[in-house]
């Protein structure tokens, strides 16, 4: 059964995501930081092997709380989120919290923030929400992100100028956990061969698409055959919030019979955009509002370059029928969404960069090892910035796919002519493509800047972005590094470094 808390009057008709909230309340001038101190009200994330529904599927995962997604956890702007992880795994856990500028100690990624919690262990993650948006939580530690340890953070705007009248929170996944093998068995399939599977893919990707097809792919934990249904009246003004939570599958999202207004892009508003379709990858979040008609309509996310797809409902009028998971929706084919349409609040223009950085993605000729400036996680690229400067990372894709990269701790702009240009945290970049990336460094700490491909992150693409000199003794023991890595979890966490702050109970 769903859990449910209305937070401030915005979350109502989240849809048929299981949801839970916790609002700290607006903390007035509260810096973006780890706050001291037990916590005492909150949200426990249960990190534990689970049964989860798929819709007619039953399937044996890892899961927060025994939900797919996990809790949804409500915030306000400038208030604080405490949630305290319990580890129930056979395993070390992690939770990063993605796309919040957040204080590095509750980072999530072990190696450089924190030791991850091994099993029988707690740890309580604390701190301000410094942005409004939609953002999202799950594990840092190997392949783990690819079962069910994953569910969104929704942060509420105190101030919201956006008028709608309910929103929905749509998360995305692709799925194989249970049903062929488990994500650590696929991905030593992937490290033991030198090819890729040609047949995937995709013109707006590229070429090759992804490593492999899944058997499912989800809107809110559910397949097509059983799908999640979203219930409004006719002529509602709408938010959908939707997430892109999936390991390997870019998605290409419709709503059938309607247009769409992007309003905001990894929880940075934008100048809208209407269009039919937007294409959305791993990691991403895109916000778009959009007016009800009467009846029942798809929500679809078409599988890039896979021939399947996510798909829901959205219902307004009790008995329309129900529209078919496979019917062909024109909307998919017809106008799409694309970075250059973008453009932040001028409030939100970063300052012009003092200097430049190329970053080139590369793959080695083994074909399961991709890199960084011709580097591996177990020996990273790292970027050194100075607190307060802007730099511009020119991202430089000499490798045969597509990927999408994230940065922890910031957003960038995507610059394109002059300012214009999207605040992100996540940015698809295609095969011999180049994009700027403006950075301003002002939340110090060691940063990853990885590919959002769960395959290709553990097949060694994940660098840093550092303040200063690099500390002593860190390095990300929580992932592969490259062929023949596993889920990491049988690595030895490193200690914690002397300036961590948080509060780790349990085994050490």
């Amino acid at each position: 059964m769903s859990r449910r808390l209305f937070v401030t009057g915005l979350f109502a008709g989240l849809g048929a995501a299981p949801v839970v909230g916790t609002v700290m309340g607006a903390v007035a001038g509260t810096a973006a930081g780890a706050v001291t101190g037990r916590p005492s009200r909150g949200v426990v994330l249960r990190a534990a092997p689970a049964t989860v529904s798929l819709g007619r599927r039953t399937v044996s995962t890892w899961a927060y709380d025994g939900m797919l997604p996990g809790p949804l956890i409500g915030a306000t702007a400038g208030g604080v989120v405490r949630a305290r992880l319990v580890n129930e795994l056979p395993a070390p856990t992690t939770v990063h919290w993605h796309g919040i500028r957040i204080d590095p100690r509750m980072d999530g990624a072990p190696g450089y923030s924190q030791a991850a919690t091994r099993p029988g262990g707690m740890f309580d993650y604390v701190f301000t929400v410094p942005d409004p948006g939609t953002y999202f939580y799950h594990s840092h530690v190997g392949m783990q992100n690819d079962r069910g340890l994953y569910g969104p953070l929704i942060v509420a705007d105190p101030r919201e100028p956006l008028g709608y009248d309910e929103e929905f929170t749509v998360v995305l996944d692709d799925w194989l956990d249970g049903v062929n093998g488990t994500p650590d068995d696929v991905l030593r399939r992937l490290n033991a061969s030198t090819t890729h599977d040609d047949t995937i893919r995709s013109h707006v990707l590229g070429g090759v698409a992804a490593e492999l097809r899944h058997p499912y792919y989800l809107v809110n934990g559910r397949t097509a055959d059983d799908p999640a249904t979203f219930a409004a009246r006719p002529g509602r003004r709408v938010r959908f919030r939707v997430i892109n939570a999936a390991a390997d599958t870019a998605f290409r999202v419709a709503l059938g019979g309607h247009r769409m207004t992007v309003t905001h892009t990894d929880g940075f508003p934008c100048s809208p955009v209407t269009v039919d379709t937007f294409l959305i990858g791993m990691g991403e979040r895109y916000d778009f509002v959009t007016t009800l008609d009467a009846g029942a309509f798809p929500l679809v996310a078409m599988a890039e370059g896979k021939a399947g797809r996510a798909f829901a409902v959205v219902r307004t009028t009790r008995g329309a029928r129900t529209p078919e998971a496979n019917a062909k929706w024109p909307e998919l084919g017809r106008q799409r969404l694309k970075y250059q349409d973008l453009d932040a609040r001028p409030s939100d223009h970063l300052p012009r960069p003092s200097r430049t950085v190329t970053v080139t993605l590369g793959m080695r000729p083994s074909g399961n090892e991709w890199t960084l400036n011709d580097r591996l996680a177990a020996d990273p690229l790292r970027v050194r910035v100075e607190r307060g400067e802007t730099i511009r990372i020119v991202v430089d894709n000499k490798s045969p796919m597509w990927h999408p990269m994230h940065l922890h701790g910031h957003t960038f702009q995507v610059r394109w002519t002059g300012r214009r240009g999207p605040r992100k945290d996540t940015v698809n970049i295609l095969p011999r493509e180049r994009l700027n990336l403006d950075v301003l460094a002002d939340n110090p700490g060691e940063w990853m800047f990885h590919c959002h491909n769960l395959y290709h992150q553990e097949q060694g693409m994940m660098g840093v972005l550092g303040y200063g000199e690099a500390p002593p003794g860190t390095g990300h023991t929580g992932h592969g590094t490259g062929a023949g890595a596993g889920s990491g979890t049988d690595r030895p966490e490193p200690r914690p470094r002397a300036a961590a702050h948080g509060h780790a109970q349990g085994r050490r």
